[in-house]
């Protein structure tokens, strides 16, 4: 049976793979334990988080869902409840699994990034990646186009803390990667933020305000 093909399936290795050329920098293991630019974050537990987006990946794509699916990824941050618990304590961080990750050294992150990269270009390639993706840490499930756009989101966000991390520049992202990522940002950016302030951040200077999304 054949199955519906989206642009993700082919954007978010891509991705995937600016990212894992980012991680794998010599600047990134040079200050592997020096803090990051995210809050009691290091530099090698920042960039473990970002090699995790695919490791989930390719973890989840072929898994089967029994959960309920959210209608879009919108709705996947909107019910998210570390979108709204502000940012984590430094206890929280250290119990997290990106320092323990950490812990275990550059090489490793490069070598099991590396293997999910290969993983989910063979599970796109030849049609296993299932159309509806389990989110088993948050209760729910998503269609797989708006799972991958979540870890893309991911993807693009922290590849850019962790090249201010460790002062270089931040990749540059094609349009096919980047487009899809900026346009969720907004729409959260409004819902959070409303049409106002954005408005005024992106056009008037002298009133811009604060238009996370986050």
């Amino acid at each position: 049976m054949s199955r519906p093909v989206d642009a993700l399936d082919s954007a978010f290795p891509v991705a995937a793979s600016i990212a894992l050329d980012l991680i794998r920098r010599p600047e990134v293991s040079a200050q592997w334990s020096r803090p990051s630019a995210l809050p009691h974050l290091s530099v090698g537990a920042l960039a473990c988080h970002l090699g995790r987006q695919a490791v989930r990946a390719a973890e989840l794509l072929p898994s089967p869902a029994d959960l309920p699916t959210l209608e879009s990824a919108d709705s996947h941050y909107e019910r998210a409840a570390w979108v709204t618990d502000g940012t984590p304590d430094a206890d929280a961080v250290a119990a997290g699994p990106d320092e323990a990750d950490a812990a275990r050294g550059p090489a490793d992150l490069h070598a099991r990034s590396a293997d999910a990269l290969n993983a989910v270009n063979d599970l796109l390639s030849r049609g296993a990646a299932l159309d509806v993706v389990p989110i088993p840490w948050q209760g729910w499930s998503l269609r797989r186009a708006d799972f991958l756009l979540t870890r893309q989101l991911e993807i693009v966000v922290h590849s850019d803390d962790l090249a201010v991390s460790v002062g270089v520049p931040t990749p540059e992202f094609p349009a096919e990667v980047f487009d899809p990522v900026r346009d969720l940002l907004v729409r959260l950016a409004v819902r959070r933020r409303g049409q106002s302030a954005l408005i005024g951040a992106l056009s008037r200077s002298e009133r811009a305000g604060d238009i996370s999304a986050f």
